[in-house]
């Protein structure tokens, strides 16, 4: 029987305030909390880089150009998960440095040191890091399952076509609630 995790990646307040769904953090939280009574780990990746972002290379199409721009004031906090969804003490957070929930963490280490071989996926922006992920995941031979209304995307288009015709071929899709009742 498979191990699962559920994977909530980008659910950061930076984020988030650029996606005006007010529906989407409650639906998100339905999952979370079916998850952790279930005993199902809650795994959060965000994107973040260290204080003048070495990790940054001005090559980068979609990062590059934070390379040169200063740091604002309180950029130490455009990592912190919306506090709607906030982790629980004792769940795994995970730092990526590029779009993949995989990219630059050390995500593959502690799901294998825990031997989860499934993910649930969740997350923003649908044609980032969950495609990334998916795809990546899906190359890393884990079992893969996909909310396809726990993710958003500024493109409703290509939020649908990726949930009804790209990630069906490396994962399963299902609404929150199809996930919610099946456990």
């Amino acid at each position: 029987m498979a191990k699962q995790a559920l994977l909530v990646m980008d659910v950061q307040r930076v984020i988030v305030d650029r996606y005006p769904d007010p529906a989407y953090l409650p639906r998100l939280r339905g999952a979370i909390d079916a998850a952790r009574a279930d005993g199902i780990p809650v795994i959060y990746a965000s994107v973040g880089f260290r204080p003048g972002r070495p990790e940054i290379s001005p090559r980068n199409k979609m990062f590059g150009r934070l390379a040169a721009a200063p740091e604002p004031p309180g950029s130490e906090r455009a990592s912190e998960i919306h506090p709607h969804v906030a982790p629980e003490p004792g769940e795994v957070q995970v730092t990526k440095r590029r779009v993949s929930a995989f990219a630059g963490s050390d995500l593959d280490m502690v799901l294998r040191a825990n031997d989860i071989d499934h993910l649930v996926l969740t997350g923003i922006a649908t044609s980032g890091v969950v495609l990334s992920t998916v795809r990546q995941a899906a190359d890393l031979d884990f079992g893969l399952t996909v909310l396809s209304d726990g993710c958003l995307d500024n493109d409703p288009e290509v939020h649908r076509v990726l949930t009804e015709k790209v990630f069906p071929h490396q994962a399963d899709v299902r609404t929150v609630a199809e996930w919610v009742a099946a456990h």
